[in-house]
């Protein structure tokens, strides 16, 4: 289907991609891994025709057509939203606006009309009659309300056009589909119809995503980027990162023999072959993974940070009340008269439709916003850490570099011990001495993660923390959130982090919240839940 050979790629002495081979077949999904400047995006590039390699060829079958995920959302605003998907299949919408060209013409003619005829059964084979309503499905699934169908683009809202861009690439049934993000700015729902699409698409999907459970249901592959080199590996994302670690586990045991790892490999790939059967893609991926030759399983090279929650005290039985808390912005109210308790141990992930509600709670619990009106009451015993999903304020215009930058934040100044913070989150050697205003999004958030670990909270405030991190440092905080013993707030579209972190869910509607002591993947097949949230939203 799509071909890659001797693909090399260098800048400079630094050779990103050196002699890859690779083919991706009809009806796998492929998820592209690799740590944060691996070279994934680039990769995608290349595959499209966007970027050129210094050797190697990419080829797709003749007659194949393929769809990409564009990143431009600026690119059509002078079109409709409908047509703007349409697009997605440039033969087809070529065709449709050649014979609207022609019959507008005002001097139709003979010629004109024979031109227009082979147009329409060409606009028909293509399935072009129900261009318009496959378009608007589209829409309508990945959140785009009908009453945006027919605007232009230049006058949506930014978090439409994401989806709009990803209907454009969906359309039209494409050989080959490219995606880099998808799941970006959608909400939990709009990635499970995301799923469920992909999960019936037949044909060939490439994907870059930092979302690990939207990973472990569509991908039958995992491409991953190392030393230069991409390595296909059978089976999702969390095969693929607990094979590799137990392979690094197996190197490190010196003592161990070639035929204990062997058979300690086997009986791994056993169980989760087993597990596999309860996933949406049972079949095909457990009998994919009872092949795997236990030869193929290597160590990851990745390096993951250290997340270390010690707590300055144990929090006592009272954590927090909130009574009737109001708030507004520009647009109108976000919080109405919201009020809950925290009992010790909950982990409690908050959910709105606009994540502007729960980041205007985060931030009047954090004391850097006020309240309309209303109070909370944090306990006597409790220390917190924010983490911010808007970490700007405390970057911007800050002319110090990573030791100096957190430093600000601790009693103890010492430079060692700085170091020590910066060190668990792989900022090592001369990294430290890097000016804080030019980190990217990613190492901005394991600074305050650093800062946040300093504090020795025992209840944490986390608003969207998985957001610009890589996917080495989203396990790294699960692990570490899943294991920690104080309380935590938090909100995430991550689902896997939240449905391993989670034990209450509290969702903020327009009329009330819904709470409940209960894992994620149970709440939301919870029918009853299901039609309460119709009423709240009502």
């Amino acid at each position: 289907m799509l071909t890659v050979n001797n693909l090399t790629l260098q800048f400079g002495k630094r050779v990103l991609f050196d002699e890859v081979n690779l083919k991706f077949t009809q009806g796998n999904c492929y998820g592209v891994i690799g740590a944060n400047g691996a070279g994934k995006s680039t990769f995608l590039k290349i595959l499209t025709g966007d970027q050129d390699a210094n050797k190697g060829t990419v080829s797709l079958e003749q007659g194949k057509r393929m769809a990409v995920l564009k990143q431009d959302h600026f690119e059509f605003d002078e079109f409709t939203v409908l047509d703007t998907v349409i697009m997605g299949y440039k033969e087809l919408y070529d065709i449709m606006k050649e014979k609207e060209a022609i019959y507008m013409k005002p001097d139709f003619s003979d010629e004109d009309g024979i031109k227009a005829s082979e147009l329409e059964e060409q606009y028909g084979e293509m399935g072009g009659w129900n261009a318009e309503s496959d378009a608007a499905q589209l829409l309508s699934g990945l959140g785009v309300p009908e009453q945006y169908h027919w605007t232009q683009m230049v006058d949506l809202d930014n978090k439409y056009k994401v989806r709009v861009l990803l209907a454009q690439a969906l359309f039209g049934d494409p050989d080959v589909l490219v995606l880099d993000e998808p799941t970006n700015d959608l909400d939990i729902q709009t990635i499970s119809w995301l799923e469920d699409f992909l999960l019936d698409f037949n044909n060939t999907v490439i994907v870059v995503s930092h979302d690990r459970h939207f990973l472990d249901t569509v991908c039958t592959y995992i491409a991953d980027i190392d030393f230069g080199k991409i390595s296909l590996f059978t089976g999702n994302y969390t095969f693929w990162y607990k094979s590799s670690q137990l392979a690094l586990q197996q190197r490190a045991d010196q003592n161990k023999k070639n035929e204990e790892k062997k058979k300690e490999l086997q009986e791994f790939i056993m169980r989760f072959s087993a597990n596999a059967a309860k996933s949406k893609q049972a079949t095909a991926r457990k009998k994919m993974l009872e092949k795997i030759d236990v030869e193929t399983i290597k160590a990851s090279t990745r390096r993951y940070p250290a997340l270390i929650w010690d707590q300055e005290r144990d929090a006592g039985d009272q954590i927090l009340e909130v009574e009737k808390i109001n708030s507004h912005n520009d647009e109108g109210p976000l919080l109405k008269n919201l009020s809950f308790r925290m009992a010790k141990g909950d982990k409690i992930m908050f959910y709105a439709k606009d994540s502007k509600v729960t980041s205007s709670l985060f931030q009047i619990l954090s004391g850097t916003e006020s309240a309309d009106s209303g109070e909370y009451n944090w306990g006597q015993t409790i220390t917190t850490a924010y983490v911010p999903n808007e970490n700007r304020d405390y970057f911007e215009g800050v002319n110090l570099d990573l030791v100096d930058w957190l430093r600000q934040y601790s009693e103890e100044k010492d430079e060692e011990f700085i170091r020590g913070f910066l060190g668990k989150m792989l900022f090592a050697g001369e990294e430290v001495k890097k000016k804080c205003d030019v980190l990217s999004g990613g190492e901005k958030v394991r600074c305050m993660l650093s800062r946040a670990m300093l504090q020795k909270p025992n209840v944490l405030l986390l608003d969207d923390p998985t957001n610009h991190l890589d996917l080495e440092s989203i396990t790294a905080l699960n692990n570490s959130l899943t294991d920690f013993k104080g309380t935590i707030l938090f909100t995430s579209h991550d689902h896997e982090f939240v449905q391993t972190i989670a034990n209450r869910i509290i969702e903020i509607t327009p009329n009330g919240i819904i709470d409940r002591m209960m894992p994620f993947d149970e709440y939301l097949a919870s029918d009853k839940i299901k039609g309460l949230r119709e009423e709240m939203y009502a």
